[in-house]
């Protein structure tokens, strides 16, 4: 059977029917009078309906015409129109194909067993056309950006709370020659002492405390002395 295609308003989704079935069209034709409806019988076919034309969902059925599987073709048509939902209805499928079906890159959004409820057809048409696909990609697109601005955010707000830190930190030792207590210091700005440690090694980076005051050289064993001293 070939690609046909039934006259509908060109405002209304668009749904490729991968059925080869004419009862089961039928009762598509009836249960979703009001998208546009386009049928092929075999999933080869629909590859090259796609490529000519990509739908908004496509309803995709397993045992085709031709001899054909439509699971075998769900990456081919994936590959194509990456953003289109596809919602799989098959009374054949075992449990773990269906699962196979609904995970991995090239994966349907759904699956529902014939003999199929006309209500849970449509309210899955609606979903899939209302959250998945291109509306699917914006949200994540979306979503990606929301999480790139709130990592700006904390990294600013962590580099003005450690520059004010390091101010005080300098102004605190500005007028003594005594080496800091690391300890002392990561009590009263509620901090990790090696937070305080990397602190002075910036502020001596930049010149503004004296190397003297905390060496560079100095190794971690030491540190962990100061640490029981300065208790």
């Amino acid at each position: 059977m070939g690609y046909l295609d039934c006259p509908q308003p060109m405002n209304r989704p668009r749904i490729l029917i991968i059925e080869d079935d004419d009862l089961q069209y039928e009762i598509y034709e009836e249960a979703l009078a009001k998208y546009e409806l386009v049928r092929t019988a075999t999933a080869s076919d629909a590859l090259r309906a796609v490529a000519k034309t990509p739908p908004n969902l496509i309803l995709l059925d397993h045992i085709l015409a031709k001899g054909e599987l439509g699971l075998d073709y769900l990456g081919e048509l994936k590959e194509l129109v990456p953003y289109v939902p596809v919602i799989v209805v098959s009374g054949a499928l075992e449990v773990h194909q269906q699962m196979t079906a609904l995970q991995g890159p090239r994966r349907a959004h759904y699956c529902i067993t014939k003999p199929v409820d006309l209500n849970e057809l449509t309210r899955t048409v609606e979903t899939a056309l209302q959250e998945c696909g291109e509306a699917e990609i914006v949200r994540q697109f979306e979503a990606l950006e929301r999480s790139k601005r709130v990592d700006v955010q904390e990294l600013l707000s962590r580099s003005t709370d450690r520059l004010s830190r390091q101010t005080q930190i300098r102004q605190m030792l500005a007028t003594t020659d005594e080496r800091p207590n690391i300890s002392a210091l990561a009590r009263q700005f509620k901090v990790a002492r090696r937070t305080i440690i990397r602190d002075l090694q910036e502020l001596i980076r930049r010149g503004e405390l004296a190397s003297e005051l905390y060496p560079k050289w100095q190794s971690s064993d030491e540190e962990g002395d100061d640490e029981e001293s300065d208790g």
